[in-house]
């Protein structure tokens, strides 16, 4: 089942925060793998509803653009760096592939080996040194074990080609000896004497009763193979390690967390056409081809409480909208296919999501239930703003009978635990609560804060009009504006940028304007401030 990723928008607020919560959790409930996520720091007034409800704040999703593990790569084309090299040459001939990459026991990458790189080694290696473990030799040679000592086998391996007297006077045998040979009894013995690492019986040989006493005794290892003795020493260094001739300089890897387009440009780079995959820890879970770059599985999302690409999270044209449930205008989000879009003319957007519980006839517990009048009461001033609806007041009747509080008594101390603005930057109050908006080619900026007393922004007006013309500089912003809303008297005071001054007076149809300017009555941006200043461009 593939994750879907719910989260609002950046600069997340209250209603932002608990919409995706309450989204996730009905979405679970249908069965679907769903995960809240926040794109921004909390605010003070979320993380005190969080807290209210004892419910944990979601993780933070930096971005959704597409990684390496999102591809569908071949998550076990490797191979263990002991496996012999007939092991990794097989593999790649039945994969139809041109290299592996080479793990540990505990699986980390240790290296790279290619087709070609097996080839010149078969063809050029005329080593009779054998290093390995017992077992490949068992593997490779279709050999049976006779007497096993040594789990790994390091010598130098001799056929037994003279006759017997010439062979036991000619050819030195020692501890490190690894001998082929048929049914050639006074070799054999000759060579149990000296006490040789390894015998190799060929035409599946065997060794009289006496003579595996004597090797038993003497800690000489035997094996029998079914090969001739021309078709042992032909494939004996297929037995080796893959490890031993792994490619020398280092491999180029992908990680598990690069994105697809980096790849991409590294692949361009690089030309190779493998490439193997390692988490975090170095472990590698895989081999990419390049022809494995378009089979990717986009990350899904559904976006709460906004419908534009500028207020929503990096990378969203690499993902896949499954859904989109919001209160605002419509944007400019463009899909590939048909979504389930829903947008109500509400205050929140959490009483479109009640709607959703209703009509799906999913229960609300009662953390969520808080957690959604708190959405509510946060984006309606505790249901006093103008894009208060009856639909708005009879959801948080209901999730406050769920919550077991009062609307009113917890709508202030919520709305109250927000307002300070101690300790917090000019630019930490200007984008507390930012959206960016373009209309007809401008971009404008227009933030919005809460408090209980203006008198604590008058010492701070120069200090923020000051960040708000580098913001304009910065992102050539027509409109760079911050809206101080008091919800006792529900005015709002108006701090703005210079190159906003007209635009602003044009709106408000006012003659005068200065930094600080209350506007009687004015509490929506939604409402009574983005549309305002959006005609006047439009115009």
């Amino acid at each position: 089942m593939n994750r879907v990723y719910i989260f609002g928008h950046k600069n997340p607020d209250t209603d932002s925060v608990t919409a995706a919560i309450s989204l996730a959790y009905l979405k679970q409930k249908q069965g679907v793998d769903a995960q809240a996520r926040v794109l921004g720091e909390l605010n003070a007034e979320t993380l005190y509803a969080l807290s209210k409800f004892g419910v944990e704040a979601p993780k933070y999703l930096n971005d959704v653009k597409a990684q390496i593990r999102d591809v569908e790569f071949n998550r076990d084309y490797i191979i263990n760096e002991n496996a012999p090299i007939i092991d990794a040459f097989n593999f790649m001939s039945l994969n139809s592939i041109t290299g592996l990459p080479i793990v540990d026991d505990c699986q980390k990458f240790k290296g790279y080996v290619s087709l070609k790189e097996i080839a010149a080694d078969m063809i050029y290696n005329e080593s009779m040194h054998v290093s390995t473990l017992f077992d490949n030799l068992l593997k490779v040679l279709d050999a049976k074990s006779l007497n096993r000592v040594d789990e790994i086998i390091d010598g130098h391996a001799h056929t037994a080609a003279f006759d017997d007297a010439a062979f036991v006077e000619n050819v030195s045998l020692d501890s490190d000896s690894i001998l082929i040979v048929g049914n050639r009894k006074p070799i054999v013995e000759y060579a149990l004497q000296i006490g040789i690492k390894m015998i190799v019986l060929i035409n599946s040989g065997k060794l009289s009763a006496q003579h595996l006493k004597l090797a038993q005794d003497k800690g000489v290892n035997v094996i029998s193979s079914s090969k001739s003795s021309f078709e042992v020493v032909r494939v004996l260094c297929l037995s080796d390690p893959i490890k031993s001739i792994r490619r020398k300089e280092k491999a180029v890897t992908l990680s598990v967390n690069d994105y697809l387009s980096d790849a991409r440009d590294l692949v361009v780079k690089m030309k190779h056409t493998n490439y193997a995959v390692l988490d975090s820890d170095g472990v590698c879970v895989g081999m990419l081809r390049t022809m494995d770059l378009n089979k990717v599985n986009r990350k899904k999302v559904i976006l709460v409480d906004h419908n534009t690409t500028s207020q929503s999270i990096d990378g969203l044209d690499e993902a896949d909208i499954v859904g989109i449930v919001d209160h605002h205008n419509l944007g400019d989000i463009v899909t590939s296919v048909p979504i389930n879009v829903r947008a109500m003319a509400v205050g929140s957007t959490n009483t479109v999501i009640y709607q959703i519980y209703n009509e799906n006839d999913v229960e609300i517990p009662r953390d969520i239930a808080g957690l959604m009048l708190s959405g509510i009461l946060s984006d309606t001033l505790c249901l006093k703003s103008p894009t208060t609806t009856p639909f708005d007041v009879d959801a948080a009747g209901v999730l406050a009978k769920l919550a077991g509080i009062d609307v009113g008594e917890y709508g202030m101390e919520l709305l109250s635990s927000g307002v300070s603005i101690e300790g917090l930057s000019a630019d930490d109050i200007i984008f507390k609560d930012c959206k960016e908006y373009e209309v007809n080619g401008k971009k404008i900026s227009i933030s919005q804060i809460f408090t209980t007393n203006f008198e604590d922004y008058v010492p701070r007006i120069d200090e923020l009009v000051y960040e708000m013309e580098k913001e304009v500089k910065r992102h050539n912003f027509s409109v760079c504006s911050l809206f101080v809303t008091d919800f006792f008297t529900h005015n709002s005071y108006l701090i703005y940028s210079k190159s906003s001054e007209n635009i602003l007076k044009a709106a408000y149809g006012l003659t005068e304007l200065h930094q600080g300017y209350v506007l009687e009555g004015v509490v929506s941006r939604k409402k009574q401030i983005l549309p305002l200043i959006m005609d006047v461009l439009d115009n």
